[in-house]
């Protein structure tokens, strides 16, 4: 590795951002053919760039416990993701871009350094150390979540039982109570599909997710096929959680029925396939109900991540 881990950690977790945006036609997201009416590709592309000193500095705390110098709970995961978040707000005008993939891959970024401090990286090493990185975090980084999610004002939040996002209350509470950000995950991951892989060793990721990936980066050859194919696979089997919460469970496991259809059809490399899949992304660009899976899309950048800290270069 010619240049240092952070930097090299850094550019890595850039790249899978800026590819899973640009794959296409990825139904009911932003691509580089598709754009929202407020948010753009060109926004995406701008939070990217925001990104790389965080994801920097995530890996940079990494290599300090790998090397004993910062312990695991010293690690401040919530403050990355509240300073990443503030910095993509300053970067572009195309409101809350990647928040979801923040939550997701500043973790990431400290487990990829102190495995790539260790000097054997592997995927294995590199999940074990995202769950150690997890399970060690504080109530106040779960404070500094709650306020990053306030600056980056995401739809489709609803309202949870207990520690509400929007219940300023809540931040007291947790602090008091010392409830650390793990257990607020814990508590948001039967509805929230983010939290979830937090809490359940990123099963969505690293079981279902990546090995398609490599597979179909193999049969193909193509990273923008792999990409969508890989954003089809996670939404047929994992309802998208940001849909749930808009438009019920019931709507969000028919459209993972009808991403099963589009991949059963053959995906992209089929005519009956493609077409399934544009008539998918019709339905879920429909003004009258405006269905976007960026939760999946926010899984797929964790995926892409992986892949890349592995050695897959496009």
């Amino acid at each position: 590795m010619a240049k240092g881990i952070p930097e090299y950690v850094s550019e890595c977790l850039q790249l899978a951002i800026l590819l899973e945006v640009s794959a296409y036609p990825k139904p009911g997201n932003v691509h580089r053919t598709a754009d929202f009416e407020g948010t753009k590709y060109e926004h995406f592309l701008a939070s990217s760039v925001a990104l790389g000193h965080h994801f920097k500095n995530g890996a940079k705390r990494g290599v300090l416990v790998h090397n004993g110098k910062v312990g695991l709970d010293r690690v401040g995961v919530g403050k990355i993701i509240k300073e990443a978040v503030l910095d993509v707000a300053s970067w572009q005008h195309g409101g809350n871009t990647v928040l979801g993939s923040i939550i997701l891959l500043a973790p990431l970024a400290v487990a990829a350094g102190i495995t790539l401090a260790g000097r054997k990286f592997s995927i294995p090493r590199l999940r074990r150390n995202i769950r150690s990185v997890a399970e060690s975090t504080t109530p106040e980084d779960a404070v500094n979540l709650y306020e990053a999610i306030s600056i980056a004002q995401p739809g489709g939040l609803g309202k949870a039982p207990k520690l509400d996002v929007t219940d300023t209350a809540s931040r007291k509470k947790i602090i008091e109570e010392k409830v650390t950000l793990y257990e607020v995950f814990k508590i948001s991951a039967p509805w929230d599909s983010i939290s979830s892989e937090w809490v359940n060793d990123y099963h969505i990721t690293f079981n279902i997710a990546y090995p398609f990936f490599a597979q179909k980066l193999e049969e193909t050859n193509n990273i923008n096929t792999a990409t969508v194919y890989t954003f089809l696979k996670i939404l047929s089997e994992v309802p998208d959680t940001l849909i749930a919460r808009k438009a019920g469970i019931s709507k969000a496991k028919e459209i993972s029925t009808r991403a099963k259809k589009v991949l059963d059809e053959g995906g992209l490399t089929t005519p009956k396939g493609r077409n399934h899949l544009l008539k998918l992304d019709a339905k879920l660009r429909d003004p009258t109900h405006q269905l976007n899976p960026g939760t999946t899309a926010d899984i797929t950048s964790a995926v892409l991540a992986s892949a890349i800290l592995n050695g897959y270069r496009p």
